[in-house]
């Protein structure tokens, strides 16, 4: 049984700098391992206070993402260049960021993604914090159906085909079982059915049905994003 830890902040600029204090911590903690960032808007504010205020980072650092819009990784669409300003803050080595390689046709970048996580958890490095999004539709990374969750069996990514039109590569609910700390980080009313359904462990929610691997799972949202406390 999967254990859904919950915090609720009063407001979203409380959330965001509980998000920053958290990730500053996790870039800086000793050790090989891995951090998996999100898109979306929400944890953007988090990163663009991290690279404004500048922050430590251990040398064995690597950072990964969730998930990537099958579009040029220089879009204004794409995770990667949305995060580009934390990127830019660590000076990571360009070997030490797992971006999904989106010049490759989308089966290939898809298999390629999944290749270079095998690879990197084989190494011994451990994913500590991921940052999971969680949209009002109910899915979270690029995992929007109970078909993509299928399609996830025994890969570490895939692609997707998004219901907006868009592909995608999203990790899958395999690798998320190895990440350590996943945390659902959430904000607006919009997102408040979606949350009752993850607080309700519903299994017709992708996302929770997404982390049903992992032994402990975060929550962290605003008050309007909370049911119960709204």
């Amino acid at each position: 049984m999967t254990e859904l830890a919950v915090s609720v902040f009063d407001s979203r600029a409380e959330l965001d700098a509980a998000l920053t204090a958290r990730l500053a911590l996790a870039l800086a903690a000793p050790g090989a391992r891995a951090v998996m960032l999100a898109g979306g808007t929400t944890p953007m504010n988090a990163y663009r206070a991290l690279a404004r205020q500048g922050t430590r980072r251990d040398e064995r650092l690597h950072l990964l993402f969730s998930d990537e819009r099958y579009v040029p990784a220089d879009s204004p669409a794409s995770n990667y260049h949305q995060s580009q300003p934390l990127l830019t803050a660590l000076a990571l080595p360009e070997e030490e960021v797992l971006r999904v390689r989106t010049e490759l046709p989308l089966e290939e970048a898809a298999a390629d993604y999944a290749g270079r996580l095998t690879t990197l958890l084989s190494s011994g490095i451990h994913v500590g914090l991921g940052l999971l999004g969680l949209g009002a539709d109910g899915h979270t990374a690029s995992l929007f159906s109970a078909a993509d969750l299928e399609r996830g069996r025994g890969r570490y990514a895939l692609a997707v085909q998004r219901p907006d039109g868009m592909s995608a590569v999203s990790v899958s609910p395999e690798f998320l079982a190895t990440v350590e700390e996943p945390l659902f980080v959430v904000a607006g009313a919009d997102k408040r059915d979606a949350v009752r359904a993850l607080l309700a462990h519903s299994a017709a929610l992708t996302a929770w049905r997404a982390v049903s691997g992992c032994a402990r799972v975060e929550l962290w949202a605003d008050r309007l994003a909370t049911p119960t406390l709204a």
